[in-house]
């Protein structure tokens, strides 16, 4: 039987993913110093954040064997069932190699957005910024999604994401 989420755990479980786009836009626009381009720059990174969810679901979701389920940790497969409709379970691994991608983006371009300012000239507060997006981008995250989501799916064997996770 697939467990099923509450509303609390969903929203728990979408956390790590909301603090990653806040602490992008804001390492963004610090980066820049806090300019209007700076500001609109990260405007746009979070608009990103939230385009890339919804590409996720329309693109990646339909294949999944949550689809249309609340067995979904962060609430996605009930989300795509309103506007999609389902795929074939079998195509799961060659969709999610093929969509992931389009989100890679979020994790990288914060980064390098800061890293030019701190090799021109270090400052703490924009370290600092920079490492808790780090922290939670690359360590946070995914430790959430393998420890949790990902070790509770039915297609986890197939899934290009747990494939070198033991």
């Amino acid at each position: 039987m697939t467990r099923e989420y509450t509303r609390t755990q969903t929203l728990l479980a979408n956390l790590p993913y909301a603090l990653m786009l806040v602490l992008g836009a804001a390492t963004i626009a610090w980066s820049f110093d806090l300019t209007p381009a700076a500001l609109a720059g990260a405007a746009g990174y979070v608009a990103y954040g939230i385009a890339g969810a919804m590409w996720i679901m329309i693109f990646v979701c339909p294949y999944c064997a949550y689809y249309g389920s609340r067995g979904c940790p962060c609430g996605y497969g009930v989300l795509s069932a309103l506007l999609v409709r389902p795929g074939e379970q079998e195509c799961f691994a060659r969709k999610f190699k093929r969509h992931i991608p389009v989100i890679v983006p979020l994790w990288l371009v914060p980064v390098g957005c800061a890293a030019a300012p701190l090799i021109r000239e270090p400052a703490f507060d924009l370290a600092a910024l920079a490492g808790a997006f780090v922290v939670n981008s690359f360590v946070i995250l995914p430790w959430v999604s393998r420890g949790h989501s990902c070790s509770e799916c039915p297609q986890r064997k197939g899934c290009p994401w747990m494939a070198d996770a033991k």
